[in-house]
C-alpha cells in the first residue's frame, strides 16, 4: 500500500473514530438518564475505548507507513466490531430487539482480532527497525 493511500485511509479511520467517540458520549448520557441497564453502559464504554484505540492505530499507521496496512486493518476491525457489538447492545437496551442474530459475538470477535492485528503490526514494525 502506498504512503498517500495509507495517509488517506488513516484520516478516514480517524474521522470514523470521532463519530464513534461522539456516539459513545451520547450513549453514556442516555444511559445516565434512562434506566436502560448495563447493556447501554457497556456499549458506551466499548465505543469510547475503541474510538481512542482507532485514533491511536491511525496515528501509528502514519508514523510507520511500512506497516500501516496492519495498523489500519486493526482500526477497521475496531470500527466494524464496535458497530456490531455496541449496536446490538444498544438495540437490546433501547428497543428490546437484537440487531441480528450473532451480531454481538461477531462484533466482539472483530474487536479481539483488531487488538491482535495491532499487536502483529507493532511487532512487525519493531522487527523491521534497525538496531
Amino acid at each position: 500500500m502506498t504512503a498517500p493511500k495509507i495517509q488517506q485511509l488513516a484520516l478516514i479511520a480517524a474521522a470514523f473514530a470521532g463519530v464513534a467517540g461522539a456516539a459513545g458520549v451520547i450513549l453514556s448520557a442516555v444511559s445516565a438518564h434512562l434506566s436502560a441497564g448495563t447493556l447501554l453502559t457497556t456499549a458506551a464504554s466499548f465505543l469510547l475505548i475503541h474510538a481512542v484505540a482507532t485514533l491511536a492505530l491511525a496515528a501509528l499507521a502514519l508514523a510507520a507507513p511500512r506497516r500501516g496496512g496492519w495498523f489500519l486493518c486493526g482500526a477497521a476491525l475496531f470500527l466494524f466490531g464496535s458497530m456490531l457489538f455496541c449496536g446490538d447492545l444498544a438495540f437490546r437496551a433501547l428497543l428490546g430487539v437484537r440487531l441480528f442474530p450473532m451480531a454481538a459475538p461477531i462484533g466482539g470477535s472483530a474487536l479481539i482480532l483488531g487488538w491482535l492485528s495491532s499487536a502483529v503490526a507493532a511487532l512487525a514494525a519493531l522487527a523491521s527497525k534497525p538496531a
